[in-house]
């Protein structure tokens, strides 16, 4: 502990100590004249009631004894070892302090082993006494470990400019000191953002780890799935299919009905079509502003292209453009070659909101070759429904790698290392994001280790892996835009603000909104003016730490690297908490309904895409995947996409990291909204032939855990 000493304002000696804690705290001596000066009485008793809060998890006691220290302005006070917090709930306290600490700053803790150091989860900690004027809350919600000294912030939420005295200084710095050694950047692939340091759950920190509620649940339903499919993906190996219709014996029982629509339906242009509006991969449309050029027109197809190009004009044309498949090199699955397509998909968007196909063009024209075939919908009924099975196919891939894994999971991995790396727990923009990272840490090194992993489901059973997946999402990486993250101008970019039967766009903007406004408020509170973001060095360091560390660089494609006004703070945290909420979940809950009819999403295509439209119903059946693979793609789309069990929806996290009434009115608030949004969209759906859920708030998970 250092001394320093100075002059009291009011005469007297000033002795300032830089407790452990890195809390500036004063005590004043008689001045010369012996007189005292303000400051504390040390002969006052005082008395405090503590409340201690232990998480609600199985395991969240510990029969370890824990020691409380009271931090105050004026002074700090040991309550030696007073607590053991062996049962979930509350635990209320009473003791007798011979200081006057007036206003507290800090509660330290210290978790002492014994012979067995069991780990406690701490919720919180209230102190209510002498100077607090009320009850202090003092929030934690993380696991306490070892036998270190942990130090719990009074929680009102404080940038560096709302700490004119500086006593917080030295803890801001510590926490973050702390916090970058154990929240390390890592490696996964040349190409990619970055992810945090860790080769399995186990390398991550404690408090970035499943609960045991959800560790459980997740545990034993896979190992459930493996289980079933180890029992009847042997049988197989054997079986093969012969008819569309056998598909079915793998279709999960427990289908959704939009499942069984898409089973007795994926035939059909209308809903062909529909899916790029609103299936499992809404962000691959746009409207068309000219003829593609890669779109090779043969002279025998001149009605076909003034059909184009009269669509062009009046601005009903549409194209879904594959071309980031183009050139990767397909995977072996069994020994056998499989296959991959870029298609290019063009489709003309109805005055009763339709959107149907005109022309599927399967690969794009290669010098020296032949023009690739055009397939119509005036084709012969299975040429046609062979094309439009290889463009369902080349979603799959894009949907699952750039759309799901890239834009949604490993974006938000970005956001929430970047912020603990940047933002200490004072931070109110701290306080705003955390809810929203609970659990993708762990999500995304399992995702990892066994999806996306040497060996793992992708390398198994679909078409673009074993290194191809990995191509796909650097090429996908290097064209991350910071405009495509903000459904404003990502479906202005792409067309798609006027489409009515975009349900996926006009929710995607009542959300944006939504949250919007609840950040808009949260920062008013804090930022009086631009000036105060741009003065605030923690907050700047925090982009800076998302756009050039974590992003590798993004700012030539828009990504910010500063923060200049309140305005464009705002827009970026929006950012962020749509990212790791509305933006995952609407390309996560559609899996389960599109996929889990294989012919409607396959995973692999095994024989290549048709130069002939001479095509019978068994060549359908022999480039679709074999029961293998389907089973296996049915089995994981099922476990993934199924209802979590250990949800939170958007905006009903129970953790108030906000001591402030402010914070606490304006949640209240975002809540209130978002539940007239989801009554809103229920009672809208409830007159839709095909009702779209994806985006309803309760619906939407408050980060990305699965």
């Amino acid at each position: 502990m250092a001394l320093f000493s100075c002059h009291h304002p009011q005469a007297g000696v000033c002795v300032q100590l830089l407790a452990g804690s890195g809390i500036s705290i004063t005590k004043c001596l008689p001045n010369a004249e012996g007189s005292p000066t303000p400051g504390p009485s040390p002969g006052k008793m005082g008395k405090y009631r503590i409340r201690v809060a232990t998480g609600d998890s199985l395991l969240a006691g510990s029969s370890n004894v824990v020691q409380l220290w009271l931090v105050g302005e004026h002074g700090e006070k040991d309550l030696a070892k007073i607590l053991r917090p062996i049962r979930t709930g509350q635990v209320q306290l009473e003791v007798e302090v011979s200081l006057c600490l007036e206003r507290l700053l800090l509660v330290k803790l210290r978790k002492h082993k014994s012979l067995v150091g069991f780990d406690w989860f701490c919720k919180w900690i209230a102190v209510q006494g002498p100077g607090t004027q009320g009850e202090a809350f003092f929030p934690c919600y993380r696991w306490v470990q070892g036998n270190e000294i942990i130090c719990l912030p009074e929680g009102t939420a404080r940038t560096v400019r709302d700490d004119p005295q500086n006593q917080f200084k030295k803890h801001r710095e510590q926490e973050l000191e702390e916090r970058r050694k154990v929240y390390r950047w890592g490696f996964w692939k040349e190409g990619l953002i970055l992810p945090i340091a860790g080769n399995s759950q186990w390398d991550l920190p404690r408090n970035e780890r499943f609960l045991e509620d959800k560790d459980l649940d997740f545990s034993l339903s896979l190992a459930k799935v493996l289980k079933d499919l180890a029992l009847k993906g042997t049988l197989d190996l054997t079986n093969s299919v012969r008819r569309l219709e056998d598909f079915s014996k793998v279709f999960p029982r427990g289908k959704t009905p939009l499942a069984e629509r898409v089973c007795n339906s994926w035939k059909d242009d209308a809903l062909f079509g529909y899916q790029f509006l609103n299936g499992a991969n809404p962000m691959l449309l746009r409207r068309s502003t000219s003829l593609p050029s890669q779109l090779v027109l043969p002279p025998e197809m001149g009605d076909l292209k003034t059909q184009l190009e009269k669509e062009l004009q009046t601005g009903s044309l549409f194209e879904a453009d594959f071309s980031l498949l183009d050139g990767v090199k397909p995977n072996v699955i069994i020994f056998k070659q499989q296959n991959v397509a870029a298609p290019l998909v063009m489709l003309k968007l109805q005055p009763d909101g339709r959107l149907l196909p005109m022309v599927i063009q399967l690969q794009p024209p290669q010098n020296g070759c032949p023009p690739p075939v055009l397939f119509l919908p005036s084709d012969p009924p299975m040429a046609w429904l062979l094309a439009k099975t290889w463009v369902r196919s080349s979603d799959f891939q894009l949907h699952q790698l750039q759309s799901h894994l890239l834009r949604g999971h490993l974006i938000a991995e970005v956001i929430s290392v970047a912020t603990m790396r940047s933002l200490p727990s004072l931070h109110p923009i701290y306080k705003l994001l955390i809810p929203h990272f609970r659990y993708t840490m762990e999500i995304n090194v399992l995702a990892r280790s066994n999806l996306v992993s040497e060996w793992g489901i992708s390398d198994l059973v679909v078409s673009t892996g074993s290194g191809g997946h990995v191509d796909i999402l650097q090429r996908a990486t290097a064209g991350l835009t910071y405009r495509s993250f903000c459904p404003p101008d990502d479906l202005a970019d792409r067309g798609l603000l006027d489409v009515k039967s975009s349900l996926y766009g006009q929710d995607a903007l009542r959300l944006w909104e939504a949250i919007s406004r609840y950040v808009e408020k949260m920062v008013s509170l804090f930022y009086k003016s631009d000036g105060a973001v741009k003065d605030d060095p923690e907050l700047q360091a925090w982009c800076r730490e998302i756009t050039e560390t974590g992003l590798q660089g993004a700012q030539d494609r828009g990504f910010p690297i500063s923060l200049e006004s309140r305005a464009q703070l705002c827009h970026f945290i929006t950012t962020c908490i749509f990212t790791c909420t509305g933006q995952h979940a609407s390309t996560h809950h559609g899996q389960l309904d599109w996929y889990s009819w294989i012919p409607n999403g396959p995973c692999t295509m095994r024989k290549p895409p048709p130069i002939s439209k001479d095509v019978t119903e068994k060549d359908i059946v022999d480039a679709l995947p074999g029961l293998h693979e389907a089973r296996t793609q049915k089995t994981f789309i099922k476990f993934l996409g199924r209802r979590q069990p250990v949800m939170v929806a958007l905006g009903q996290h129970k953790e108030n990291y906000f001591s402030d009434p402010g914070p606490q009115a304006v949640l209240k608030q975002f809540q209130e909204e978002l539940a007239a949004l989801d009554k809103e969209i229920e009672v809208r759906n409830a007159g839709l032939d095909l009702p779209y859920e994806y985006l309803r708030p309760s619906m939407v998970e408050n980060s990305v855990t699965i």
